[in-house]
């Protein structure tokens, strides 16, 4: 909002002749004219496409707890080698995930985002066959988890950052919750693939849901709003297309290691760490086999975490909004606040039916599921700029490897203890300390122009 009302407080550029959009060095010549926007602005066209780009991939993260029981069962594998498995996963998807955002400014996002989505097909459908624990890691781990960090959140905070410059926030909410989306529409079909035809019919589904939102990024998605000769949606003036910035892997090093020297960096890094050790590590693995152990059915466990995807659409669209209009650090400290408490009830909580407490839990926890991204994003923005989206990609690998190591820890917590409890109350131990990191995190301060 801030960006828009000093654009609009400037008076208005030249027009630039025909030949001096090219000129700069960081312009690409292959961008258009520049012409008005239509009634719909193309950025929302774009966003749309994103979205279902997204909820096409969010298959593959649903799938990871619904196959601990049928792994262990047919191969004797141990929860914490299976968990082991899916830690690669979480932790893959999160280190390559900076290296996405600086591969998405050299070689555009349409191309990254499509070679990553056949990676995921071809890990997925190769597990069919896999007879060995190392072979879940190569296949799942590896290649599902380097093609998954090649896109999801890193992919949304590029098309955000390149395409919108009023309602970032709201545009934030609504991509990220469109893995939410995904996995409302996934888990239940593939849990009821789970329980009636086997672990496999599933995988194959993951396999063909990302192949076939391929030739859907390839023909409809365009990596920059001069692509299609327009400014960014809420932006003054139009803006040329930049040349792509070679040395991917060197950029993507080089913001992490100036990132690094400021307090901020790893007080976000903190908190999004805890992030994805009380969600995609804990819930998202773990309640389904959890559920299990106290008698529930897999397919109401995987209902449940559907019924989490429904709210968590609604409380990560309003974190946008929120985001738009209130300090983000505080809105951070109260979502890990909230769901540090609730995961503290939650042991108390599982049965073998499902009763109205547990239907509160899941409603109140689903509000909160990905809330806490759209303030992360906007406080990465506020203290990095154009580097936010590389930035973004670093604070999201400690989110991944949180994740990872709770992943991991369940399943080895499972096996020493026959109980997930003690797990549960750490992760809303971490929360609370989560909620208290936010409020560490300074505003950046505003520098009054120089007078002379």
């Amino acid at each position: 909002m801030t960006q828009t009302t000093d654009l609009a407080a400037q008076p208005d550029p030249p027009e630039p002749s025909a030949p001096s959009a090219p000129a700069g060095p960081s312009a690409s010549p292959a961008s258009p004219a520049p012409r008005a926007p239509g009634r719909v602005h193309r950025a929302w066209f774009v966003a749309v496409v994103t979205f279902v780009t997204i909820i096409g991939a969010a298959a593959f993260a649903s799938l990871p707890g619904l196959l601990i029981e049928p792994l262990h069962t047919e191969f004797d594998w141990s929860r914490g080698t299976i968990g082991f498995a899916v830690s690669v996963n979480l932790a893959l998807y999160g280190l390559t995930a900076p290296f996405a955002a600086a591969l998405m400014d050299r070689f555009g996002i349409r191309r990254v985002v499509a070679v990553a989505l056949t990676i995921i097909s071809a890990g997925s459908v190769l597990t069919v066959w896999m007879t060995a624990a190392w072979q879940l890691v190569l296949y799942w781990g590896v290649l599902v988890g380097l093609g998954s960090g090649s896109m999801a959140l890193a992919f949304a905070a590029t098309v955000t950052n390149r395409w919108f410059v009023a309602r970032r926030g709201l545009v934030t909410g609504i991509l990220t919750a469109a893995g939410a989306s995904g996995q409302l529409v996934f888990l239940p079909l593939l849990s009821w693939l789970v329980e009636h035809h086997g672990w496999r019919p599933a995988a194959v589904t993951v396999s063909l849901a990302a192949l076939a939102v391929v030739p859907f990024v390839w023909l409809l998605l365009r990596d920059h709003p001069a692509d299609v000769g327009l400014p960014a949606y809420g932006a003054k003036t139009f803006v040329p297309k930049p040349a792509p910035v070679p040395g991917a892997a060197r950029r993507a090093v080089s913001v992490l290691f100036s990132a690094a020297r400021t307090g901020p960096f790893w007080l976000l890094a903190g908190t999004f760490a805890i992030c994805g050790a009380s969600t995609n590590g804990l819930v998202k693995t773990h309640f389904v086999p959890a559920a299990h152990d106290h008698g529930m059915p897999i397919t109401a466990a995987a209902s449940l975490l559907a019924v989490i995807g429904v709210f968590d659409v609604v409380g990560t669209i309003a974190s946008g909004w929120f985001t738009d209009r209130f300090e983000a650090r505080r809105l951070l400290a109260v979502y890990y606040a909230l769901r540090g408490v609730s995961l503290l009830f939650l042991p108390m909580l599982l049965a073998p039916s499902v009763h109205p407490p547990m239907i509160f839990f899941i409603v109140f926890y689903g509000l909160d599921w990905v809330a806490t991204v759209p303030p992360t994003i906007a406080l990465c923005r506020e203290h990095y700029g154009e580097d936010s989206a590389i930035v973004f990609g670093w604070v999201l690998a400690s989110h991944q490897v949180g994740a990872a190591v709770v992943a991991f820890a369940g399943g080895l917590a499972r096996d020493v203890f026959g109980s997930y409890d003690v797990v549960w109350y750490a992760s809303g131990a971490l929360c609370a300390a989560a909620a208290l990191m936010a409020l560490v995190i300074r505003r950046r301060p505003v520098v009054a122009p120089a007078t002379v």
